[in-house]
């Protein structure tokens, strides 16, 4: 063990006292760097083989209900390239979320450790059920009613796949934060931020919040915007329940709070 210390310092990877030093740490830090730059080069070359059915499996949600064009010579390249690196940066992020963990974790208590894991694996989790909720649900939905309008036999539903794929992240990007609500919360919490009572409290105005916030990020429809304010309404009941479970006074309430049971035994 001494043996495997001393060649350790030899490297200068550690201080005298056994810490690891500021170059030593630039270097973990490198290699974590370099390895999720790897895995996200090699990610995209492989879904670049594949970019056609990417396009596929997202105008699928559609169901017909639109004829697709491309009005730039090299508007269908660049969608491919475009989905493919999105897909990449998707399947990246796990490993991204792992080695920032990891790079952390030395520094942490074996509280905040378990804390700060649990954050990353939550929000990563919820990001995705968001995302699977718009794709199997409320996407499906919106694009049938907008494209099943009934109007004037002339109009024809028709939308560059530019713009298509462009409607498709956008939606994508807003559920998975709006399903980031019971993480948020639950940080706020643990910081004694936001209280159960607040939370009960608040209900009214956050419901009227939800649906104006709503309302300013996404399509200007009332489709789209109920689709996104029902599951935001659902969130914030679970994330009530939350904060419940996680909720942390503040130091200085809890200091008060000693001092008045001292004074009351006095």
């Amino acid at each position: 063990m001494a043996t495997n210390i001393k060649h350790r310092k030899g490297t200068k990877a550690v201080d005298p006292e056994g810490n690891m030093t500021l170059s030593g740490h630039l270097k973990e830090l490198r290699n974590r760097v370099v390895i999720c730059a790897v895995i996200y080069i090699v990610a995209a070359v492989g879904f670049l083989t594949i970019a056609d059915q990417l396009i596929n499996f997202l105008t699928a949600m559609a169901d017909g209900a639109y004829n697709f064009i491309s009005i730039d010579p090299q508007e269908k390249l660049i969608q491919y390239f475009r989905v493919a690196l999105i897909a990449a940066l998707v399947v990246t992020i796990p490993f991204i979320a792992y080695h920032v963990y990891a790079f952390a974790r030395p520094g942490l208590k074996k509280s905040e450790s378990f804390f700060f894991g649990l954050v990353l694996v939550m929000g990563l989790g919820l990001f995705v059920v968001g995302v699977m909720f718009a794709y199997f649900i409320s996407l499906p939905f919106m694009l049938n009613f907008m494209g099943t309008l009934e109007g004037a036999d002339y109009i024809v539903q028709t939308t560059s796949i530019a713009s298509y794929v462009s409607f498709c992240i956008t939606i994508f990007l807003i559920f998975g934060a709006v399903f980031e609500m019971p993480l948020v919360v639950i940080i706020l919490s643990r910081m004694g931020i936001v209280s159960p009572e607040f939370m009960r409290k608040a209900r009214g105005v956050m419901i009227v919040l939800i649906f104006f916030v709503a309302a300013v990020i996404t399509p200007p429809d009332i489709v789209s915007q109920t689709m996104v304010a029902l599951p935001m309404c659902l969130l914030y009941g679970i994330s009530t329940v939350l904060c419940k479970i996680f909720y942390k006074k503040p130091l200085a309430a809890d200091d008060e709070e000693e001092e008045a049971d001292q004074d009351d035994e006095d």
